[in-house]
Formats: C-alpha cells, structure tokens, sequence
C-alpha cells in the first residue's frame, strides 16, 4: 500500500515510494489518502491538507505499472481515529461507524476480496536444467 496525505509535497513523496517499490518488484495494492478532510459540526467538510493527492499518486502510479492502480479510499482526520490511537485500540473496533472507522472498513474489504494473481510468482520450474 501506498499512503499520502492530500498535500502535494505528501503525494511526490508517496509517489517516490511507489517507485522505489517498483523497483524491487513489489506489487502496489493501491493508495490510501490520510488526512483527507475533518468534518465540522455543521456537516461541512474542511480541507486543512488541500485535496487531490491520493488520486494523483494512484494516476502516476497507474501510468508507471502500466495497469490501474486505485485509490481505495480517503480516511478524514477525527478525534475517534486519534483516540483510538492512543489507546491502542483500532478505531474499526472503537468507533466502527465513525467516518474514519467506516473509511478504513471499506478499504479493509476491497483489499480482502482481492485474488492474487500468477504474474510475477514463480512457478518453482527451472527452464536451465535439463534431465
């Protein structure tokens, strides 16, 4: 996984990663924005990061694997995420329905449905010996 924040500084950095990944022929799951937004009493949305990060390092990261790389989600900072924290305690069982409780549930099942597929494992046959 990749994880940005919506910061453009955060996002070039997060991109570098992707690529050094690439590079040692690590598979990119996707990408996880952090941070995305804090929600106000009001219903509002605040954007103190900015916003658009997370989808442009999945963008770059999908033109430099040469197949799509998603964004699987945005997590909004709140205090239940930080709470959670501090006390140790995820905040998918602390507070499951909190924003960042549901944001990270929805990224937890996309990833679990996934297949692993066949490219790039090895297959245990060595095509050099001969018997």
């Amino acid at each position: 996984l990749v994880v940005t924040t919506p910061q453009q500084a955060a996002a070039e950095v997060a991109e570098r990663a992707g690529a050094i990944a690439l590079q040692t022929r690590q598979k990119i799951l996707g990408v996880v924005e952090n941070m995305s937004w804090l929600e106000l009493p009001d219903g509002t949305r605040m954007e103190p990061f900015g916003s658009g990060g997370g989808a442009k390092v999945a963008e770059r990261l999908t033109r430099a694997v040469g197949a799509p790389v998603e964004l699987l989600g945005q997590v909004p900072l709140e205090t239940a995420l930080r709470e959670g924290g501090d006390a140790g305690e995820p905040v998918v069982l602390s507070a499951p329905d909190s924003p960042s409780g549901s944001a990270l549930r929805a990224i937890a099942e996309k990833l679990a449905v996934r297949r692993r597929g066949l490219a790039g494992m090895s297959l245990g046959i060595d095509t050099t010996r001969h018997t």
